[in-house]
């Protein structure tokens, strides 16, 4: 197996752009997974860790190297929750948010909530040069992007007025170091419009743009707009049933969580 280790993004676009089959290699916690199971075998492994410009974190622009640890004490509240769900402490200290959107799982924790924040997946070739995608142009299908063969992922560019007032949860099998069966993320800005995002219930992140509309601008929902805001999530999902749960336990966990985490948003 070859392997390459760029200093610059200028570098690693260009190494990409004479191989287009070789793997991009950042914290290596998705891809080492798929090599000890046998489901992949690189001949070419082009490792980030050396490219100092993708470890940068701003509160606009989140470099694609930038470490879940990191993101733990980052400024956004919910990007922060779901960074402290990633795995291990181990897990956590290598991977980066760049592997999550490249990998483009329907199950990665940052996902719902760059799709709540209404992100672009920023990207680099030496062709082109930077380009902007926006985040439901970017995530395809089910760990596939709209990432060209000579492209490197290099940032997650963030609107101005992304809402302070956001959370995030995520529904496993256990409590810690878990894939999500159902993972959500609730925004709501400083005129009451709600953003609802989830993940693992459907080929890629999604927002519910009905429910989102039914209870923005409120300030304080009854009872039953509550009970229909999670039943209108749940009607808005796609989930499968697989190994890790049912479609239909997806599909009513989809609810209630969006709605407990609506509820934490319009307590703040």
């Amino acid at each position: 197996m070859e392997f390459s280790r760029p200093a610059s993004t200028e570098e690693a676009a260009a190494i990409k752009a004479a191989d287009p089959g070789a793997t991009i290699l950042a914290g290596g916690t998705d891809l080492m997974v798929e090599v000890n199971f046998g489901h992949a075998s690189p001949d070419h492994v082009i490792g980030l860790r050396r490219v100092d410009d993708l470890a940068d974190y701003q509160d606009t622009r989140i470099g694609a190297g930038v470490t879940w640890a990191r993101l733990e004490e980052c400024s956004h509240r919910a990007l922060a929750q779901a960074a402290r769900t990633v795995g291990s402490p181990q897990i956590r200290a290598a991977g980066t948010i760049g592997g999550n959107i490249g990998t483009a799982s329907p199950a990665g924790d940052g996902l719902p909530w760059l799709a709540a924040a209404e992100a672009e997946i920023e990207v680099y070739s030496t062709t082109r040069g930077t380009r902007l995608v926006s985040w439901d142009q970017f995530f395809t299908g089910v760990k596939q992007n709209a990432l060209a063969d000579d492209e490197v992922i290099t940032a997650a560019v963030l609107p101005e007025n992304v809402p302070s007032v956001q959370e995030f949860a995520k529904i496993g099998q256990r409590s810690a170091m878990v894939i999500s069966t159902v993972s959500a993320c609730v925004m709501r800005d400083d005129e009451g419009s709600i953003r609802v995002a989830l993940g693992a219930v459907a080929p890629t992140p999604i927002r519910v743009r009905q429910a989102e509309a039914l209870v923005s601008g409120q300030s304080n929902p009854s009872e039953a707009l509550l009970e229909e805001f999670a039943r209108t999530v749940s009607a808005e999902v796609k989930p499968i049933t697989d190994h890790r749960s049912t479609e239909a336990y997806r599909r009513h966990a989809s609810g209630v969580l969006a709605r407990r985490l609506l509820e934490r948003c319009l307590a703040q």
